[in-house]
């Protein structure tokens, strides 16, 4: 049976689905924007600032799921400037340690409510 994780501390979904959903000790963890769920903004500042947010908003939910960055197994990153792929890896390594889980990176045209990057990923116990 699956099982619906959502917290407060992370942003209300933008759609019809759940920020994540666990099944077999797998969780899945829907797409991140860079919302800051208190305010529903982005946050000021650059790409740094924005992956950042985004990262909080895992955690706030892999935390909410009883799961620890070190539990992630696959990361999808999606940016609007492939340019912004450098920062990311900056902030990335705030969050993850080695080894680091598997990942794949994309420059798209847009994002949901014109967000600068979206990241979803899959965590395993």
């Amino acid at each position: 049976m699956k099982k619906v994780i959502s917290t407060p501390f992370a942003p209300k979904a933008v759609g019809p689905y759940s920020q994540a959903v666990e099944k077999n000790g797998m969780l899945f963890v829907s797409g991140q924007l860079p919302i800051d769920p208190l305010t529903g903004e982005f946050p000021a500042g650059g790409a740094f600032e924005c992956f950042d947010q985004i990262f909080k908003n895992i955690k706030a939910i892999l935390d909410e799921a009883g799961y620890n960055f070190s539990d992630v197994v696959k990361t999808t990153v999606y940016l609007t400037d492939i340019n912004d792929f450098a920062s990311m890896n900056e902030v990335y390594t705030l969050y993850f340690d080695e080894p680091f889980p598997a990942r794949a990176a994309f420059a798209v045209k847009d994002l949901p409510k014109n967000a600068r990057a979206e990241v979803e990923l899959i965590a395993i116990k």
